[in-house]
């Protein structure tokens, strides 16, 4: 991770990078990135960049990886329903969509197979743990909790910027996204019932 600058100055600069770098990875991709249009658009320099993050792919990890940290604190897990948790992960795909090009950027330039990250950047124990928990309490199907928890996202993903069917956006009605919502809860309701929804 990319040390974080002490002056108010400075934790300006870092910001304006990331969230310069943030729209540049979302749109272009690791390969496709230009340090160049980063600077630009922060209004700095490769120095500073550089400086702060070292390189183009430890840019790309810090934001990646903090993209992740704020799905999980953002949308916490409640494995005790998760179905409001895919139609709060759907939400959270219309306001903020550059996070899961993000993601699908890491899964087609990084780690094409497998876990997304590596085992030692994963946020997802606390997940599966919850979910272990709701399984044993008898709330949730049985299966592998890491199985479910991939099924409730890839759900919750059906409408998303990545979709290879139809990407949502924010500017839709309202109504239209309540329509999805409501059948979105109702799949995963039924996807991990107990009784796996018979």
């Amino acid at each position: 991770m990319a040390d974080q600058p002490s002056s108010s100055r400075g934790a300006a600069t870092y910001q304006r990078i990331v969230d310069a770098a943030t729209r540049e990875f979302a749109q272009h991709g690791i390969a496709g990135a230009r340090i160049e249009r980063i600077v630009a658009a922060a209004r700095t320099n490769k120095a500073q960049l550089y400086g702060y993050f070292g390189n183009k792919d430890a840019l790309f990890d810090t934001i990646f990886l903090a993209s992740l940290e704020r799905i999980t604190n953002v949308v916490p897990v409640d494995a005790t329903d998760l179905a409001d948790w895919a139609v709060r992960l759907y939400d959270e795909y219309l306001s903020r969509p550059d996070l899961i090009r993000l993601a699908t950027w890491a899964r087609l330039e990084r780690r094409p197979t497998g876990n997304l990250v590596a085992d030692h950047d994963r946020y997802d124990d606390h997940k599966l743990r919850a979910i272990a928990e709701a399984q044993a309490a008898g709330l949730v199907r049985q299966g592998d909790p890491f199985d479910v928890m991939a099924v409730v996202i890839a759900m919750s993903m059906a409408w998303s910027p990545v979709s290879n069917v139809y990407a949502a956006h924010a500017e839709e009605d309202e109504d239209v996204h309540d329509r999805r919502r409501a059948l979105l809860r109702d799949c995963v309701q039924r996807a991990v019932a107990p009784d796996g929804g018979a």
